[in-house]
C-alpha cells in the first residue's frame, strides 16, 4: 500500500509539472506550477479564468496528528454547517499522512482543510495551499508548544539525560515532533541522531501512548494534542513528566486550493469566519470558538525560520525525500 500511495504522489507531481506554465515576474521559493507576484509568500489565483474550480462538492480534511477518525467526528457540526452556508455538498477526506495530504490538494482532490504546522510550509510551495485561519477565539490565535513527556517513574530530568536512549519523533515534517526538536534540542545539550538515534512514531498520539507503554523512553509532541488525549481520558497526565516546553507556534493552518473560483472562495472564506464553534467542538479543541484569521507571511515566520535552522526545504527534491522517509517511519512505526 505505501509503495502503491508513494507511486500516486510521484505520479501526480510528475504529470502537473508537464503542464505549460503561464508567464511569472516572481515565483519566490513556490513550485513552477504558481506564481507570487503579490510577493505575499503563496500562490497568487490563475491569471486564465478557465482554470478556475468551482466544484459540486467540497473536500475538506485534518491533519492526521491522530487517528483521522477522530477528526472527522468532532468537524461534524461546522462541516455540516460548511456544506448549508456554501449549498455545496461537504465530505470529510480522512488522509493516514501528510505527504498524502499535500499530495491530495496538488492533485485537485481537496479544496480545503487543516494541515499541520511544519508540513504547511510544503503544502504552500507544492500544493498552493493558501493559509487563511488557525483555531482561536474572539482576542487570539491558539498556539502550542513542544513539550518533551517521559514517563513519570523515570529517572530523566532533563533532555541531556536522553543520551543514548530510545526517544521518538513523530514524523520527518512535523514541526513539534521533528524540525524544531533538531533546532532546539542541541541547545540543552541533546543532539538528535547523534546522541540518540530518532525513531519515528508515525502519529503524536502513537509517540505518547509508546512512551506509556516503554516503547519509547521520552519523545516530543505538540502540547494541545496530549491535552486532548488527557481530557479524552487516553491517558491520565499524572502518568508523565514534561522536561522541557519550548516557545509558543500556531496550530495548524486551515488553507484553501489557490485556485477556487473566486466568488466560492470568498463566500467559503465568509463561512469559515462567521461560524462560532458548539460547546462541542470547543471542548475538543481546547476552549476555540472560531477560526480566526491569519496570514502564512506574518504567522508562520517563527515557523519558517525554525525550519530553515534545521536545514529543511520546501522544494520538490526536499519532498521528495520526505515521502520517502514518511514511508519509511510507518513502516517501522509501532502497531496499534
Amino acid at each position: 500500500m505505501i509503495r502503491i500511495a508513494l507511486f500516486t504522489v510521484a505520479a501526480a507531481f510528475g504529470a502537473a509539472s508537464a503542464l505549460a506554465q503561464e508567464s511569472c515576474a516572481n515565483r519566490g521559493e513556490l513550485d513552477a506550477l504558481y506564481c507570487d507576484e503579490n510577493r505575499d509568500l503563496v500562490a497568487d489565483p490563475p491569471k486564465d479564468p478557465r482554470k478556475f474550480k468551482n466544484p459540486s462538492t467540497l473536500v475538506f480534511t485534518y491533519t492526521p496528528v491522530e487517528d483521522p477518525a477522530v477528526y472527522e467526528n468532532a468537524f461534524k457540526p461546522f462541516t455540516d454547517y460548511l456544506s448549508k452556508c456554501t449549498a455545496k455538498r461537504v465530505v470529510f477526506y480522512q488522509v493516514q499522512s501528510n505527504a498524502a495530504e499535500i499530495e491530495a490538494m496538488r492533485s485537485g482532490r481537496l479544496h480545503v482543510g487543516g494541515f499541520s504546522t511544519g508540513p504547511t510550509n510544503y503544502a504552500v510551495n507544492l500544493a498552493g495551499a493558501v493559509p487563511f485561519a488557525v483555531k482561536g477565539n474572539a482576542k487570539e490565535w491558539q498556539g502550542y508548544q513542544l513539550i518533551f513527556l517521559v514517563k513519570k517513574d523515570s529517572p530523566y530530568q532533563k533532555l541531556a539525560d536522553l543520551k543514548g536512549k530510545k526517544v521518538a519523533h513523530v514524523q520527518p515534517s512535523s514541526n513539534s515532533g521533528n524540525l524544531a526538536p533538531r533546532v532546539l534540542f542541541p541547545k540543552e545539550g541533546l543532539v538528535p541522531d547523534k546522541d540518540y538515534k530518532v525513531l519515528y512514531s508515525g502519529k503524536h498520539d502513537q509517540t505518547v501512548m509508546g512512551v506509556l507503554s516503554g516503547d519509547f523512553d521520552g519523545g516530543p509532541v505538540a502540547s494541545d494534542v496530549f491535552k486532548r488525549m488527557v481530557e479524552r481520558g487516553q491517558v491520565k497526565a499524572e502518568d508523565f513528566r514534561v522536561i522541557y516546553r519550548s516557545q509558543t507556534f500556531p496550530t495548524s493552518s486551515f488553507s484553501y486550493a489557490h485556485d477556487l473560483e473566486p466568488k466560492l472562495r470568498d463566500t467559503m472564506l465568509k463561512c469559515f469566519y462567521d461560524y462560532r464553534f458548539p460547546p462541542e467542538m470547543q471542548k475538543a479543541f481546547d476552549g476555540a470558538d472560531r477560526f480566526f484569521p491569519i496570514t502564512y507571511k506574518e504567522h508562520w515566520a517563527v515557523v519558517r525560520q525554525v525550519a530553515e535552522g534545521s536545514g529543511e526545504k520546501f522544494n520538490k527534491a526536499a519532498y521528495d525525500e520526505l515521502a520517502k522517509k514518511e514511508a519509511e517511519a510507518a513502516k517501522k512505526a509501532p502497531k496499534k
